[in-house]
Parts: structure tokens; sequence; C-alpha cells
């Protein structure tokens, strides 16, 4: 489901019974998704994504040659880079 964030902030005790029966809720602002309602899941599951994510940028970076070393690493993460 999407909403605007006017309507969100307006209905937001109705949506988070809809979140609390499964639903995922979209938030948008001028029609461009900005934020999503979803249940809270488990944190290990959060940190699983993470970690795919993270492989899968390090795969995607082998395939373009480019090697990622611990220190641009961290330097991208600091600049906001992805």
């Amino acid at each position: 489901m999407m909403i605007g964030a006017y309507d969100a902030k307006t209905r937001l005790s109705e949506l988070l019974d809809l979140v609390a029966r499964g639903e995922r809720i979209v938030i948008t602002r001028h029609g461009v998704p900005v934020a999503v309602l979803q249940q809270l899941d488990d944190q290990n599951d959060e940190a699983e994504s993470v970690i795919r994510d993270l492989k899968r940028f390090r795969v995607d970076m082998q395939a373009r040659g480019v090697s990622v070393g611990p220190d641009e690493a961290r330097e991208w993460i600091r600049e906001g880079r992805k």
C-alpha cells in the first residue's frame, strides 16, 4: 500500500493496525517513496540482510574489476556512497 505523508500522519493509528496485521506501507512525499512502515522483524534478519547486501556489493565490484579494501570501504561509508 502507498500513502502520502499527510494522509499517513492523519491516519497513523489505522496504519499501525494494518502493519500489525502484516501489511507493508510505503509513505510518499509528492509521489516519491520516502519511508516504509512494516512489522519490526527480529534484528538477526536485519543483520543477515546487511551481510547479503555487502556480499552482493563485493561481487559487483569484483565483476567491474574494482578491488575495494577496508580503508576504502570505511571512507565510502563515511561519505555515504553506495
